[in-house]
């Protein structure tokens, strides 16, 4: 990333080493806190802050061991953590392989929980448009630089104008219907298009960004607690009318099981301006029934209320400190 000249957080260059002394002295290099993530982590596992130099030997052994359990992948990468203020702001890409790459605009992700995405929207709001558009252009040079092929995100840290890499997903992303309901484009369809060797069906000159899109994560769990509550759903009711998409494997009788991730559905609304999609994703909210076990939607349903939310561009700790607070 660094060669194809995308901006990144100051930090090891590859992985972590398992001798102390060399980590010890990255560690300075880089200057406390430090974060430690798994190399081969996900959905927020992996991840782990260093406040204290005397903190970090103990640190990367819990996260080599948890990586290893978790991804099949010991390696762990240090990077800065010294930003105040960061939004999470991602790349949605798609790259043939055949020295075709495009982007299909960013999205925003800040609100999180537990470094766990909570609810997405696209495209993010009040960023610098120099900056905006000079990123996107570098990470559309980077899946042509590195051959990239398929669908992917590149995940930046955004503060004062700048972004900061943080990794790519090599993936489709649970949040990748707002980029595809503001750019009218299938990722899945064109991912699968790229596997089965064709070059990419659109050119960048063939992406228009229209309206605004959210994305609201609908979690079997406690509202408060966020303690897991499978089970079985007694009635199951999807929202509809214009610009609102729902995907789900629920229907009613279903059993949402207790050996899986929490996820049971994503409610997805578009609209032309970030204000009707937000109006139409607050009816959503209100219409959408689940009953027999407990979900999130009273959370969401505050949240797209929540004054500084629905004002955009609030910080990844801005959820947890709402929480926090209540």
């Amino acid at each position: 990333m660094i060669a194809a000249g995308v901006p990144t957080v100051p930090g090891s260059d590859g992985p972590l080493p398992e001798d102390e002394e060399t980590a010890l002295r990255i560690g300075r290099e880089v200057g406390y806190p430090v974060i430690i993530k798994a190399a081969g982590g996900g959905g927020g596992r992996g991840m782990r802050v260093v406040h204290k130099e005397e903190e970090l030997i103990e640190a990367a052994k819990q996260t080599r061991s948890e990586a290893a359990a978790w991804f099949g992948n010991p390696d762990g990468s240090t990077w800065r953590s010294t930003l105040t203020n960061p939004r999470h702001v991602e790349v949605q890409v798609l790259s043939d392989g055949q020295g075709h790459a495009i982007h299909l605009g960013d999205r925003d992700c800040s609100l999180q929980r537990r470094h766990q995405k909570v609810l997405e929207e696209a495209p993010a709001p009040g960023l610098d448009e120099k900056a905006r558009q000079e990123v996107l252009a570098r990470c559309v040079k980077a899946c042509i630089d590195i051959n990239y092929r398929g669908a992917g995100t590149f995940e930046f840290l955004y503060e004062n104008g700048r972004f900061y890499f943080i990794e790519m997903n090599t993936r489709v992303q649970v949040e990748h219907p707002v980029s595809e309901m503001v750019t009218g484009i299938d990722i899945v369809k064109e991912m699968l298009s790229i596997a089965a060797g064709n070059v990419l069906s659109f050119t960048q000159d063939d992406v228009k960004l229209h309206g605004h899109s959210l994305e609201c994560r609908i979690n079997a769990e406690d509202p408060k607690t966020f303690i897991p509550s499978p089970g079985l759903v007694k009635h199951f009711h999807a929202p509809g009318g214009n610009g609102v998409r729902v995907d789900s494997h629920l229907y009613s009788g279903y059993k949402v099981p207790s050996n899986y991730d929490s996820l049971i559905g994503k409610l997805i609304t578009w609209g032309a301006t970030r204000d009707e999609a937000m109006a139409r994703m607050r009816n959503a909210l209100d219409e959408i029934v689940v009953d027999g076990i407990k979900t999130n939607i009273p959370l969401h349903r505050d949240l797209v209320r929540d004054e500084g939310f629905c004002e955009g561009g609030v910080n990844i700790h801005y959820l947890e400190h709402k929480l926090a607070n209540q």
